[in-house]
């Protein structure tokens, strides 16, 4: 007779869990939201930089343009087609190949993106007068705004070549769930951004001197952001040894380009979107700069929330789909879009209420001016609209890369585009630049409304009622939150007004502490859930913490050897990769 077996059973998978699943991605969310506010609050002080020494300036407006024009290829080439693409399909290698597998793909998608990309740089370089004129024509207007703007393209150009490079760092990292470098990278660019505009500000440069310093500036940011991601690659085994695939005749690279193709016609669309924009806003002094501040500020939240959660959403996604698992595709989501309104919603009522203190804080300086100030706000404020939907595209977007269904993205990027051009040339003569924050914030809305209908249809129901009912809570707390901040603000605003950089100061963060505080009282008492898993993050943080502070007595006494690494995501988000 056997006997029975000794083995004790197989734990069950935390990831087939929904509540592990959860833990999970709020932890994953919060590591990277973490490193994501590091870029932004860097991002903050670059723009104050630039903002003091250029203000709104026709210097301002052309490099704006200038620095625009890459960042639409590399949104349509790289960061953007590429990462909805790349890391599926890396993610799919590394699980039925294995690792040596995936980083040969890796190395062959790089190699064929490299010459692609260069090629394309040569070719903005040599045609960037004719790009220029057709983007901003209404510079030759002022004399030299035209011909610096030219000259910032060519200089900038080789951003493209280099942040492509990054992208593909980046999405190796991220589907092996090292989240960390590729979150820091962002940083890294800002922080060197800083370093040349502290260098520009103390050697007392100035107009055109400035903005040529800025363009260098951005390159060495680009080249920085590789840099940090190298290492955690390279520990991971990877040897970068790129082999061009022009012919596609690899699998894994003809699946990426088939992936990019729908994905860079949406991205296009986008694009398309931002360059009309900018044709219409040219035509306007400063207000190609106004938009551009304020829409820079309105990416603190956007980065913070909606990539984070997005990053995180695109590597689970990719694991699901590789499974085959439609209900956890669901899910997924259904978690993403929680986060994204408990975080986003609170920030758009703030936004609304403080755009103008917030925005005198951080700008009105040197060249900035209070007209500045009250121009920038008019864009937030219409721009701010579209905020909850800005960081939920970014969520439920690449679910549709996931499982080959690249063509949706796609239409509801061009449907969105086409209502927003519609507005612009409606009511641009009208309202002038404002209308063009307007229509960006509509054309968001839109698109998310169009993606989250399909997903309903091609992939998994969500679960409508139930967000809603939470989307309910988060906005009976989010108004509570309203009334403290406005009755704060109206009160310091009487009592200390705005002159002097320490009354600003306080007008502008003492109502953002007040609300915090207010809001996380008001979803405690309305069971908001995404509050008890953020605090129990930040108490399994700080419990971590007091550990490694605290002596090891017992660890000296019994010489144990120092435990392996685990192979658990959670904790490899912790990585200083």
């Amino acid at each position: 007779m056997t006997p029975p077996s000794s083995t004790p059973p197989a734990p069950a998978d935390p990831a087939a869990d929904p509540a592990a699943r959860r833990k999970r991605t709020a932890g994953a969310v919060g590591m990277i939201s973490a490193a994501t506010m590091l870029s932004r609050v860097l991002g903050l002080v670059r723009e104050q930089l630039f903002a003091a020494l250029l203000g709104a300036s026709a210097f301002a407006d052309a490099f704006n343009v200038a620095f625009r024009i890459p960042n639409l290829l590399r949104d349509l080439f790289a960061e953007g087609a590429l990462a909805q693409a790349f890391v599926p399909t890396f993610k799919a290698s590394l699980k039925r190949d294995g690792k040596a597998a995936a980083f040969a793909l890796a190395n062959r998608v790089a190699g064929t993106l490299l010459v692609v990309i260069g090629l394309i740089v040569i070719a903005g370089v040599l045609t960037a007068p004719g790009i220029v004129s057709v983007m901003a024509g209404d510079f030759a207007e002022i004399p030299g705004k035209l011909g610096l703007t030219v000259t910032l393209t060519r200089i900038m150009m080789p951003f493209l070549a280099i942040v492509s490079m990054s992208a593909v760092a980046m999405g190796m990292l991220n589907a092996q769930d090292r989240f960390a470098a590729p979150a820091l990278a962002p940083a890294c660019f800002n922080v060197m951004s800083i370093l040349v505009g502290l260098g520009l500000h103390l050697s007392g440069a100035s107009g055109p001197s400035v903005a040529i310093g800025w363009a260098i500036g951005a390159v060495l940011g680009g080249l920085a952001q590789i840099g940090i991601q190298l290492p955690g690659l390279l520990r991971a085994g990877f040897r970068p040894f790129l082999r061009p695939d022009l012919l596609l005749r690899d699998p894994g690279v003809r699946r990426v380009a088939l992936l990019m193709a729908p994905a860079v016609g949406g991205l296009a669309a986008v694009q398309l979107n931002i360059f009309i924009n900018t044709m219409f806003a040219s035509s306007e002094d400063g207000a190609v700069s106004w938009l551009n501040y304020a829409f820079r500020f309105l990416q603190l939240p956007i980065g913070v929330f909606g990539v984070a959660i997005a990053t995180v959403s695109t590597t689970r996604y990719a694991d699901a789909a590789a499974d085959g698992d439609r209900p956890a595709m669901a899910e997924h989501l259904r978690e993403g879009l929680r986060l994204v309104l408990f975080l986003t919603v609170p920030a758009t009522a703030g936004l609304l209420l403080l755009g103008e203190p917030i925005i005198r804080l951080i700008f009105e300086r040197g060249q900035f001016t209070a007209s500045d100030t009250q121009s920038t706000t008019a864009a937030l404020e219409l721009f701010v609209v579209g905020l909850c939907a800005y960081a939920a595209v970014k969520v439920v977007a690449p679910a549709f890369y996931a499982v080959n269904r690249a063509r949706i993205p796609v239409l509801a990027s061009i449907s969105a585009v086409a209502g927003n051009l519609i507005m612009n040339i409606t009511l641009h003569p009208l309202y002038g630049y404002r209308i063009l924050a307007l229509g960006t914030a509509t054309a968001a809305i839109l698109n998310f409304t169009i993606l989250y209908m399909m997903f309903q249809r091609h992939i998994g129901a969500t679960g409508h009622t139930a967000l809603l009912r939470y989307l309910a809570r988060v906005g009976l707390a989010a108004a509570i939150m309203s009334a403290a901040v406005w009755a704060t603000w109206t009160g310091l605003d009487t009592w200390l007004g705005t002159a002097g950089f320490v009354v600003r100061l306080v007008g502008a963060l003492a109502p953002v502490a007040v609300g915090g505080l207010v809001y996380a009282l008001a979803c405690r008492v309305l069971r908001v859930e995404e509050l008890s898993l953020l605090l129990a993050r930040l108490r399994r943080r700080r419990r971590g913490q007091a550990e490694a502070q605290a002596p090891s007595q017992e660890s000296e006494q019994a010489q144990e050897p120092a435990p392996t690494p685990s192979q658990d995501a959670d904790e490899d988000l912790d990585r200083p990769d």
